[in-house]
């Protein structure tokens, strides 16, 4: 028993540790804008997060509504990306349901740092 526990604890270890994704650090110089980095991010061409999250919907990323969408629901805690849902759930994070599309990880970082910078209506 001793050793199915020991075995179980070290794969799980093992399975985070693989699937973890590591999202690269944005430089202090460069200027991460809501209207010009973020926003675009939500309405891509093809499968995007306004298919979902449209004027129908609690969160609305189309443009032009997400910023108010976003702060006004709560979505976005100004300075703590890790503790705000909408960096949490990005899809290519942690997003509730299968959309059939991620945002990479350069997408995620300039999420996080306009977060971690006060998620300004820039």
């Amino acid at each position: 028993m001793l050793c199915l526990g020991v075995f179980l604890g070290v794969s799980s270890c093992y399975y985070d540790k693989e699937f973890e994704i590591e999202i690269p650090d944005i430089p202090d110089n460069q200027e991460v804008l809501f209207r010009t980095d973020i926003e675009p991010l939500f309405s891509r061409s093809g499968k995007d997060c306004t298919q979902c999250h449209n004027e129908s919907a609690d969160l609305n990323l189309t443009i032009g509504n997400a910023y108010n969408s976003i702060v006004q629901g709560g979505y976005v805690d100004a300075g703590n990306a890790e503790g705000s849902l909408l960096f949490q759930r990005a899809p290519g994070q942690n997003h509730p349901l299968d959309v059939g599309f991620i945002l990479d990880v350069n997408d995620l970082a300039l999420i996080k740092e306009w977060i971690d910078r006060g998620a300004l209506n820039n």
